[in-house]
């Protein structure tokens, strides 16, 4: 089995134990007050779902309630305290002919309710219902009370155990991951202030249910931003499915997304799922969804439009609950232009879009990145601290990266095999230097980047090869690649000297005391 096949049994198994939860904790309650039926509904938007229910059919578990549709449920919400319907009361019941086991379909006479609330924010209702008209009248304010300060306590300890259970999981993944070699999920990193935009971005759309289209450049973590978006979504605990568009052959995409009838095509010999049955209640991400054949498109954008999916080969429908998030580094108004890309459909994935900065942008997160890829390799190769030197990281911070970060760890991985081997016995630490990165090398043989940008000055890579091998010491050596970079940086910024000793990572002041030390003459006119 899988781990994934095993995650997923874990996530069945855990959603069956918190549904008997709360089965037990409405027997608790119906316990307190004599009713034919109990219900707990979870408030989610606009909508109220049920969560389990007691005396009532299993069809109301398939049914949602839109709080404008239904009177009584939206007056309980306001309620406060909850509050009890007459009998007579004219506004309809959202549960006449829902009382389990009765010989025909009856309408409830006697209805109670109150608002359950979780953490200081409304959490769902709590629902009583009586097929005999006045059977709450006895029910005393300080009854109810009780009843709801049980069934909120019970709620709270629920989501602290479910909070437990996912705390655990992602412990044993990590666990797991790195028994395996492969090392802890990677997470977004970075502190510089288009990172910190780009967070503030995600936590704002994370809790909706909005499509958003990733954008950036090949090798910026779009991935990685689809599952920071699922991790601090409401869909958390339920799957992230993903799906490379640009490796599905035009072929197979039908199939792959929206599954097929058995017989549908030559070699359909069963039935399958297609991954947006699959991601069902959970978020599916379609990576490189510009690659997307047109007529795939077509049927992608009615999925979106209506929320159902129809098999090939299949005359039914089925209704799916999912939330998409795409990425691409394509130009996909340009693609639209030139009538490779729908347009609708690029509007219905774009309701948030969220550019992810390249690395080139990101100022001092390259070292904090490298230092990522340094653990990771640390343990892949028995390594003994792989360290980078302050040449190193002078010469992570002018490099241009047009690979972005996928580039950075591929150095990253070259630099400490090349410093492994070079390790000597017994030492403390193990050094990456200038030549480990060979960065003139990678620069070389890597793409331009999207879009274009000016190629770093040619003095930066000269005085990289004399801090490599050159003559002098290790300090000299050092010096002069730092000298170098800081002229360049002045150079890039057209003399700017806050916005360079951003880029460097330090503040003004000391830039200026650094520029003194070095003997870097500073433009003239400098704002």
């Amino acid at each position: 089995m899988t781990t994934s096949s095993v995650n997923l049994t874990t996530r069945e198994a855990n959603a069956a134990t918190e549904a008997q939860r709360y089965r037990a904790l409405l027997a608790a309650a119906r316990g307190l007050v004599r009713c034919d039926a109990a219900a707990l509904l979870r408030l989610d938007g606009d909508v109220l779902r049920p969560l389990a229910v007691d005396g009532l059919s299993d069809e109301t578990l398939g049914r949602q309630f839109p709080v404008a549709s239904h009177p009584r449920f939206a007056r309980l919400l306001e309620s406060g305290r909850g509050l009890r319907f007459a009998h007579d009361c004219g506004l309809p019941d959202p549960y006449d002919g829902l009382v389990a086991g009765q010989p025909g379909i009856l309408p409830v006479h006697d209805c109670m309710g109150a608002p359950l609330r979780l953490r200081g924010a409304t959490w769902g209702l709590l629902t009583l219902d009586a097929l005999e008209p006045g059977a709450f009248e006895a029910v005393s304010p300080a009854q109810l009370d009780a009843l709801i300060a049980l069934v909120e306590t019970g709620i709270e300890a629920a989501h602290t155990i479910q909070e437990m259970e996912a705390r655990a999981m992602r412990e044993q993944a990590v666990a797991q991951a790195l028994r395996s070699g492969r090392g802890a999920p990677r997470e977004l990193l970075g502190s510089s202030p288009a990172m910190k935009q780009l967070y503030s971005e995600i936590d704002t759309v994370a809790m909706s249910d909005l499509t958003v289209l990733v954008l950036g450049e090949t090798g910026v973590g779009k991935d990685l931003v689809a599952q920071r978006l699922h991790a601090r979504s409401r869909r958390s605990d339920q799957p992230l499915v993903q799906v490379n568009c640009a490796a599905l052959p035009e072929t197979l995409a039908d199939s792959e997304l929206f599954g097929h009838k058995r017989g549908a095509f030559t070699g359909a010999v069963q039935d399958r799922s297609g991954k947006f049955e699959i991601a069902d209640g959970g978020t599916l991400f379609l990576d490189e969804v510009g690659e997307l054949p047109l007529t795939v498109q077509a049927k992608l954008l009615r999925v979106l439009q209506s929320g159902e999916v129809q098999r090939p080969g299949s005359d039914r429908t089925l209704k799916v609950d999912v939330r998409v998030i795409a990425a691409t580094n394509r130009d996909l108004p340009a693609a639209i232009a030139q009538g490779r890309f729908r347009a609708d459909l690029y509007h219905r994935l774009s309701v948030y879009p969220l550019v992810v900065p390249p690395l080139r942008e990101r100022g001092r997160d390259v070292v904090s990145l490298a230092g990522g890829f340094l653990e990771e390799n640390q343990h892949r190769l028995g390594a003994r601290n792989l360290r980078l030197s302050p040449a190193a990281k002078a010469a992570l911070l002018a490099h241009r990266w047009p690979g972005n970060v996928r580039e950075l760890e591929h150095v990253i991985s070259r630099a400490s095999l090349r410093a492994f081997g070079e390790q000597r016995r017994g030492a403390r630490w193990t050094a990456i230097e200038p030549h480990h990165l060979a960065l003139d090398a990678a620069a070389a043989g890597s793409p331009a980047p999207q879009p274009p940008v000016p190629p770093a000055p040619a003095t930066a890579g000269a005085h990289a090869n004399l801090a490599a091998g050159g003559g002098g010491t290790l300090r000299e050596a050092t010096e002069a690649f730092q000298r170098a970079w800081l002229a360049d940086a002045l150079a890039r910024h057209r003399g700017h000297m806050a916005n360079a000793a951003r880029e460097a990572g330090i503040d003004r002041s000391n830039f200026h005391r650094t520029l003194r030390k070095l003997g870097v003459a500073r433009p003239d006119n400098t704002p």
